[in-house]
């Protein structure tokens, strides 16, 4: 599990702003920038795993879309927010991110 204090959050839009900015005052090239966002950007994917925890749902992984679509009316608010947190950084299936959407709506 990685420790919340070791984790950084930065949106695309503040990163790309933040390099240009570096760009524009000469202190990177166009290049490395471009270089630069496209490593800070490709996040392992076990890391995005370990970030977003664990969905809570058994067995989740071995679940196909409407297995997990079918589980979610036992979620509360929070738990359905996991489960999209989840989802996201794994499979990112958008027949269960949609219906957990309609049930957070």
């Amino acid at each position: 599990m990685v420790n919340p204090r070791d984790v950084l959050v930065i949106s695309r839009a503040r990163l790309q702003e933040v390099v240009d900015e570096a760009v524009a005052r000469g202190r990177i090239t166009r290049s490395d920038a471009t270089e630069l966002v496209s490593e800070l950007l490709a996040v392992p994917r076990d890391l995005a795993r370990r970030v977003a925890g664990r969905a809570p749902i058994a067995e989740y992984d071995d679940l196909t879309a409407a297995e997990v679509v079918r589980e979610l009316d036992n979620l509360r608010d929070g738990d359905l927010r996991r489960v999209a947190e989840y989802e996201r950084a794994n499979a990112n299936r958008k027949t269960v991110l949609a219906a957990v959407e309609r049930r957070l709506t």
